[in-house]
């Protein structure tokens, strides 16, 4: 894993643009993987499936090209359930978190 810097942690734990917002199905709006991660212990499994099947990981997908996050990215297209989803992403930010000290 790169060693990224402060102002690039900052960045990726920053909001996203409105429009590049996570809209979850029949959920929250999700602007920072911080309001990801707060969502992910609160996702019904109908929502987490909606997201993550077979065929796609939408919260891959974005933390891949909205937030920029290629660390980020590659451990959620492993995630095979909600608690991976929210201990992954909370992992990830807890690691974002520690490089702005």
């Amino acid at each position: 894993m790169a060693k990224l810097k402060s102002e690039e942690a900052k960045r990726i734990l920053s909001n996203t643009p409105p429009d590049k917002a996570f809209w979850v199905n029949n959920g929250p709006v999700l602007k920072s993987i911080i309001e990801l991660a707060a969502a992910a212990k609160k996702l019904t499994e109908q929502q987490f499936m909606h997201h993550v099947n077979k065929t796609k990981n939408d919260f891959a997908k974005w933390a891949d090209e909205v937030v920029r996050d290629s660390e980020l990215a590659r451990q959620l297209r492993r995630v095979k359930t909600k608690d991976d989803l929210a201990k992954a992403v909370t992992g990830r930010l807890k690691q974002l978190q520690k490089m702005l000290k």
